[in-house]
């Protein structure tokens, strides 16, 4: 019998100066028995520096056709989609195919930086595609603070990002690697 999925609620206060985007989500997110806390809590990551009403998570681990999170237009045409680790050149060529602009949150300490290296040349003419590397020791921090119920601080400004949950207070910085 195949384990089920754990349930994680979070809220994220949101106060993104970048942006001028200040708002609470609530979020519930199904972790796949396949999936690391720090995969799941990269995907809030992603949420919280991206975050929009209409903003939703895909399908999950397992589902090519979906990416970690997306956001559609009034039309059902992609606006955005995102994608956590080291995903394959052809699932972004079809992905920026597909939407108007696709993100990368690559992380996985000295592997993202190879994965970068090996796919740079073939990306480097997506256009509509960017790149970040998450430094593996904040991935690390992130997942730490990994619970069921969650209340997250997340401030962003200038390429960083200050989560806090009560208890502590992280900080993040982006390396841009396209886009």
């Amino acid at each position: 019998m195949a384990s089920n999925a754990t349930i994680y609620k979070a809220v994220l206060q949101i106060a993104d100066m970048d942006r001028q985007y200040f708002q609470d989500h609530a979020l519930t997110l199904a972790r796949h028995p396949s999936e690391t806390e720090e995969r799941l809590m990269v995907r809030v990551l992603a949420f919280a520096l991206n975050a929009d009403e209409a903003l939703a998570f895909g399908r999950g681990v397992g589902t090519e056709d979906e990416p970690a999170l997306w956001q559609r237009d009034l039309t059902g045409a992609i606006d955005c989609w995102i994608e956590i680790g080291q995903p394959d050149d052809k699932l972004l060529r079809q992905a920026c195919g597909r939407s108007k602009q696709v993100i990368v949150y690559a992380y996985g300490a000295r592997s993202a930086e190879v994965w970068w290296a090996n796919q740079k040349q073939s990306l480097d003419r997506l256009k509509n595609l960017a790149v970040t590397l998450l430094p593996m020791e904040s991935v690390r921090a992130l997942a730490e603070m990994a619970r069921p119920t969650m209340q997250l601080q997340w401030t962003i400004q200038d390429g960083h990002a200050w989560i806090a949950d009560g208890a502590q207070t992280i900080h993040v910085e982006f390396q841009r690697l396209k886009g």
